[in-house]
Order: structure tokens, then C-alpha cells, then sequence
């Protein structure tokens, strides 16, 4: 697929769909007949795959009853090992250092709890002012556990202009004051993609520790966090992964890090073959697994087993290929069909910088996106003025792309976003 032959035409759209070498992968999903959805980067598709390792999982709980754990078509007892293996190639790690567990919050609690040693003058913590609010108030909370002000011991570094934060700004925080980093791996609002190898290479240089929170990037973007060295890392699997609403996360420990005791222990973060020994005397798994805490919880984990599948078929390089190439054919569409309308589109232009998502920017954003759901297209609102927009290479089509512009140059010129309020509904 070449982007430089750009046209803005219908007939364009639907030959770049005949090119392209993932198109097969649509079918795998139950995508909406009559509406186009543009929010897979807050919840994706459900896939038949998902579906059906979600029902043998179910079938497995019918027949087997307790014996499910060890028996059945998806053994409850290794799931989530089975699944980090699965996953590990989404994250560029070996298959011991993923595990499939809990969710983003409590994994980042549980890596927070784990690799946050204050020593000394060392007691602060680096974060950015434009992270998703559930991460700061995470580390703030692990703040106080700790007896510390939270006020002026966790230091969210600034955005230069309220859309994108700046590596150097990130590195110039990392003082000799700071014991550990969390930063995102893309900008939820902007999509901004950072440069986690070279924030991870500074970092170090500094003998800080840092993990990333890759909410937005897993599913979407390849990642190698083992030869960037990255010491942790969590994030959400019902975005880009489709795995389903409030499914299980999934968690990276860096292997030099193994035998660090998990800072929140419990039963399931023990050695799998002496777990159920139930002795008082924890003994952590010799990998990520240590750093589980609770029981699986299998329902929710089991649509993950199908989604994996697609992904191990398609592959995450060629899943972003497709992905910069329908967003750029995206942006291009937007500059030339929405030019003086006052759209801004505000994620950054560079491949190497850039998400899975466009973000738009537009004063009366919150109206036009009740209006695009009255059209049957599916946003996704950022307060105060972002319309986020996610083509997702697996499910989403150029035709839907070349539609979704046409429906917002209708609405705009029609002014049909006019009779809406421009403030957000409950669920934005």
C-alpha cells in the first residue's frame, strides 16, 4: 500500500481495501452492520475467536466442574501463563517475563509496591502531567503508604502545550532526588508515542528504574521491551486487543528483576508446583507469574485466548504498517475534506511518534460527537476538546475512513452538531 498516490476519492478508498493484505481479518469480527465504530482505542471489537474460547472456557466450567483447573480445553490452573506466552511477542519479551493478570490499576500498584525502594534522598517519583488520572492517583496513594507528601514527592513533568510532552523535559526530571519513573508508552488524549528506549537508556544512566503503562500501545504498536531493557511494564487488553469489557490485564517484569519479592504477595504469585501445598511460607514463581496476586479470573481472561490467535496470524509489524497507513490516509482526508472548518489535528505527524489513533481537535468537539453517533459513527470524546478517532488495522476499512469524513464535512457544513449540547455524556 503507498500513500503517496493519495486521492481523496471513493473508488481510491475501495481499491486501497482490495491491497490490503490484512482485509481477511475483518471478517473475524462482528463489526456493525449499519454504523461504523471509530472507538477501538477505548473498547475493541468482539471477535468470533473471542467468543468461542470464551464458550469452551464456559463448557469446560459445565463438564469438569473443580476438575477445570487442570482439565478441559483451556486448563484453568496455567491460563494465565499460557496466555503471557501468547502475548509476549505483542511486547517484545521473552514468554517469563509476561504474565496475564489483575488489571491496570492493581498491576500498577503491584509494580509500584514491588520496585519503589526509597533510600536516602532518593524518594520521589516521576510522572507526566498528561498521563491518565488512574496512574497518578495510584502512585500518589503509594506515596502516602510510604509516609510521604504526595503534593511534593511526585513530580508530573509539564506539556509544553497541552497536547504532547517532550523527552527532553522527561530527562531533565530525572534528577538525583527520583527513585523510580512511570510514564505512558502513548499519550492517552494525543497519542503521542515517546521514546521508550532512549527513556529507558537515561534513566539507567541515572540508576533510576522505570516502567511504562502501554494501555494505548499493546495491540497496536510493536514493542521490545527486553532489549530496551525496561524494568516494568503493565497495560489494559480490551483496547487494541479485544479482549472485552473489563478483561484482564497483563504485566512485564524484566528477567534481571526475578526474585525481587512481589511488594502485594498472594497465593497465586506462588511457585506453581508447591502452591497448593498452602504452606505460610511464600515462595514467589521464578518468573512473572510471582507477581500475581489472586485467583485468575478465567471468565474474563478466557475471550483473550481467540483474540491472541488473530494476532498471532496477522502479526503486530504488520498490524502497524496498516495502522500508520490508513491514519495517514486519515489525516490526509481530513486536511483536504474539513480545510478551514477549525478542525486541528493534534497527535503528532511522524510515524515514529504517533500512535493508533488521530486526535481532533474542535471547540464544540463534545457536540459533534453526539452528532457523528446520530450519523452511526462511534467516537470517542477527550474533555475538553478532542475527538478521538481510531481506525483499527484488524476491523476498520478505508471505505469506513472515507465515510467518516464525508459524515463530519456533512455535519459541519449542515451544522448539524448545533442542536446538541457541547458538553460530554456520563461514559465520554
Amino acid at each position: 500500500m503507498n500513500i503517496d498516490h493519495f486521492q481523496p476519492t471513493f473508488e481510491y478508498a475501495k481499491q486501497l481495501d482490495k491491497d490490503d493484505p490484512l482485509a481477511c481479518f475483518r471478517e473475524e469480527f462482528y463489526v456493525y452492520p449499519h454504523s461504523i465504530y471509530m472507538d477501538g482505542n477505548s473498547l475493541g471489537l468482539l471477535s468470533k475467536r473471542a467468543e468461542r474460547t470464551l464458550l469452551e472456557t464456559l463448557e469446560d466450567w459445565k463438564r469438569y466442574g473443580i476438575d477445570g483447573w487442570t482439565k478441559g480445553k483451556h486448563p484453568w490452573f496455567f491460563m494465565s501463563e499460557k496466555l503471557g506466552e501468547m502475548m509476549a511477542p505483542l511486547v517484545g519479551a521473552f514468554v517469563d517475563e509476561v504474565i496475564v493478570s489483575g488489571s491496570t490499576t492493581v498491576n500498577l500498584h503491584q509494580l509500584v509496591a514491588t520496585f519503589y525502594r526509597p533510600k536516602g534522598k532518593r524518594t520521589k517519583i516521576v510522572a507526566d502531567e498528561l498521563t491518565f488520572p488512574t496512574d497518578i492517583y495510584a502512585l500518589q496513594s503509594q506515596l502516602r503508604i510510604h509516609g510521604f507528601n504526595h503534593y511534593t514527592q511526585l513530580i508530573r513533568v509539564k506539556s509544553r502545550d497541552g497536547r504532547l510532552i517532550e523527552e527532553d523535559d522527561l530527562i531533565a526530571a530525572m534528577t538525583d532526588d527520583v527513585a523510580l519513573i512511570v510514564l505512558p508508552t502513548v499519550l492517552y488524549r494525543s497519542g503521542q508515542l515517546l521514546d521508550i528506549k532512549r527513556l529507558t537508556a537515561e534513566a539507567h544512566k541515572r540508576g533510576i528504574l522505570i516502567g511504562f503503562d502501554a494501555c494505548h500501545s499493546v495491540g497496536a504498536i510493536p514493542h521490545s521491551f527486553s532489549d530496551w531493557d525496561v524494568d516494568f511494564a503493565y497495560w489494559c487488553n480490551y483496547k487494541y486487543v479485544n479482549s472485552g469489557p473489563g478483561s484482564v490485564g497483563g504485566l512485564y517484569v524484566n528477567r534481571k528483576h526475578f526474585g525481587t519479592n512481589p511488594g502485594l504477595a498472594g497465593w497465586f504469585g506462588s511457585k506453581k508446583d508447591i502452591q497448593f501445598d498452602l504452606e505460610h511460607t511464600f515462595i514467589p514463581a521464578e518468573s512473572a507469574g510471582a507477581y500475581q496476586i489472586g485467583t485468575p479470573h478465567v471468565l474474563s481472561i478466557a475471550p483473550l485466548i481467540g483474540s491472541l490467535e488473530i494476532f498471532a496470524e496477522a502479526g503486530i509489524e504488520r498490524i502497524r504498517q496498516k495502522s500508520l497507513h490508513i491514519n495517514q490516509y486519515f489525516m490526509n482526508l481530513i486536511e483536504l475534506e474539513l480545510a478551514d472548518m477549525e478542525f486541528v489535528i493534534g497527535n503528532p505527524r511522524e510515524d515514529e511518534r504517533r500512535g493508533g489513533h488521530v486526535c481532533l481537535e474542535h471547540r464544540e468537539a463534545a457536540r459533534i460527537c453526539k452528532s457523528l453517533k446520530e450519523n452511526e459513527i462511534i467516537p470517542d470524546f477527550r474533555a475538553p476538546n478532542i475527538i478521538r478517532l481510531a481506525p483499527v488495522a484488524l476491523y476498520t476499512s478505508y471505505e469506513e475512513v472515507w465515510r467518516v469524513v464525508q459524515t463530519l464535512k456533512k455535519i459541519m457544513t449542515e451544522k448539524e452538531y448545533e442542536k446538541f449540547s457541547n458538553e460530554r455524556e456520563v461514559i465520554a
